[in-house]
């Protein structure tokens, strides 16, 4: 028995041996099977990395859910670029970081703005909702850093703002005619401009990245209000970045520049439906009633009819303003909201009551803050003042197609500013108008993800709808320094000097403080 016992031990060993051998002869076959990629030595070609100054808004300062903190600045793609050329003979870079990483600003203890947004679960929420108030120490009359920078990232400014002299005077605050991040750059020379300062910094190389894109992006945040804000005449930008480039190529630097995107692309335009109301069939037998909208469409036919008979229009314009203007609601999901639409007939001189209002359609795109309006009560207790329903949504929450057509136009003549003064200068180009229409018709690879334009999920664009995450800071980065291959010879994408998407991330946590 144990002679048995012994031999069926020895044939275990054996077989455990002879596996082990087997396992080891694979992976030598596995091994000899690999070829190992050998990446060129990098090679800066005929750029000179070693003075990087960045200029622009609030892309170059890393804003990121709806703020600016110390972490997004580290993840702002100027700094993930100086990453990279410090690989080759990039020097140091040197940013106006924030106190603190809940964003914010304050000025003597007041705040300005208010901490950064995080997820709450279920969507964007601000951060004090979810770890309670914090205190914003980032303050403008308290600790202001004292310069000089590489980054002149300056969020909110337009194009014609980097020549504007006290621009970061802090006296000039209170009258609307500074900027509290500029403030925190412009040290002992509070009235010097954004570029003066940019400039004296003497760059080897330079990014000027999406200036103008505020130039058109108040105009569309506001809804197309255009007494919130306006459209920079396109020979006003045109001046000022010529100006721009003018003065940074002055010494021989060398750069690269971006044009700027169709902004409603992004998610802050994108998120909200035009048809978010649900109704009851009581409630919408109400409103379709002649006692609600019932008495408006009629009074609007009837209008539209003495307009036609009087000669002021064709019956074939009555009919479509008529369709446009008719206001109908349904049982269920999916009913439009009310909408005032200046671009409609003005009837109020035959019928004070017929104002220009519609029910929004498709090509309509409401604006993300809209969502905490739609649905409330403009009279809080009366049921009969619900915002988007009884009572139309202002110019401020929706841009009609008429306000995205100027918009459109207005970013297809800076774009072809920007690409006539590139092409003159030599400058490498991104086409950042490109990378965004391809992330929000069908994403963008970055190594193992798929970046689209959704909100919070998409993994590209940040909490606010409008700024980039870290991730897509890294993807902007990436194509920056393809663009730089391209014009100026070196080669970083080839030797493997790039971000790498899994090294940043697509939210941050409420716990980063």
């Amino acid at each position: 028995m144990k002679k048995i016992k012994y031999i069926l031990l020895s044939f275990l060993t054996l077989s455990i041996v002879a596996c082990e051998n087997e396992l080891v002869e694979d992976l030598r076959e596995v091994r000899s099977n690999t070829t190992e990629v050998v990446l060129p030595e990098l090679n800066t070609g005929s750029a000179d990395f070693s003075n990087y100054v960045s200029i622009g808004p609030s892309f170059t300062a890393g804003f990121t859910d709806n703020g600016l903190f110390i972490a997004a600045q580290e993840n702002s793609f100027p700094n993930i670029l100086a990453s990279q050329f410090a690989n080759g003979n990039g020097g140091s870079f040197t940013q106006p970081l924030m106190n603190d990483n809940f964003g914010g600003l304050a000025l003597g203890g007041q705040r300005l703005t208010d901490p950064r947004l995080v997820f709450g679960g279920a969507g964007p929420v601000p951060l004090e909702s979810v770890i309670g108030p914090v205190t914003v120490s980032t303050d403008l009359a308290l600790n202001n850093p004292a310069g000089p920078f590489n980054n002149y990232g300056v969020p909110g400014a337009k194009s014609f703002h980097f020549l504007a002299p006290g621009y970061g005077n802090i006296g000039n605050l209170a009258l609307g005619l500074a900027n509290p991040y500029a403030v925190r750059m412009t040290g002992a020379t509070p009235d010097a401009t954004i570029l003066e300062l940019a400039a004296a910094q003497n760059p080897s190389f330079f990014t000027a990245d999406l200036i103008g894109g505020n130039d058109v992006l108040g105009y569309a945040t506001s809804g197309g209000d255009a007494n919130l804000d306006q459209i920079t005449d396109p020979n006003t930008f045109a001046g000022a970045f010529n100006a721009i480039i003018t003065t940074l190529t002055a010494n021989g630097a060398k750069g690269a520049v971006t044009n700027i995107p169709y902004v409603t692309s992004l998610p802050y335009f994108t998120t909200v439906p035009h048809n978010p109301i649900p109704l009851d069939a009581a409630t919408a037998a109400f409103l379709n009633s002649a006692g609600a909208y019932g008495a408006y469409n009629a009074g609007v036919a009837q209008a539209l009819a003495g307009l036609v008979a009087f000669g002021q229009i064709t019956q074939e314009i009555a009919d479509a303003e008529l369709a446009k203007r008719t206001i109908t609601f349904s049982a269920g999901e999916g009913n439009p909201v009310v909408i005032f639409d200046e671009s409609l007939i003005d009837l109020t001189g035959l019928n004070p009551a017929l104002v220009s209002m519609r029910q929004a359609t498709a090509n309509d795109l409401v604006v993300l803050p809209a969502s905490t309006v739609i649905g409330t009560e403009a009279v809080p207790g009366d049921p009969n003042s619900v915002n988007g329903v009884a009572v139309p949504l202002a110019d401020r929450w929706v841009l009609t197609p008429e306000e995205q057509e100027e918009i459109a136009t207005a970013v297809d003549m800076y774009n072809a500013t920007i690409a006539s003064v590139a092409s003159s200068n030599g400058l490498a180009f991104v086409d950042v108008n490109a990378i965004l229409t391809e992330a929000s018709s069908s994403g963008i690879q970055f190594d193992a993800y798929n970046l689209n334009t959704d909100l919070v999920f998409g993994g590209l664009v940040s909490l606010d709808g409008i700024h980039l995450t870290a991730r897509g800071y890294a993807l902007m980065a990436n194509s920056f320094l393809a663009a730089i291959d391209a014009t100026y010879g070196s080669n970083f994408v080839e030797s493997g000097n790039v971000a790498k998407a899994g090294d940043f991330p697509t939210n941050y946590s409420p716990a980063l403080q």
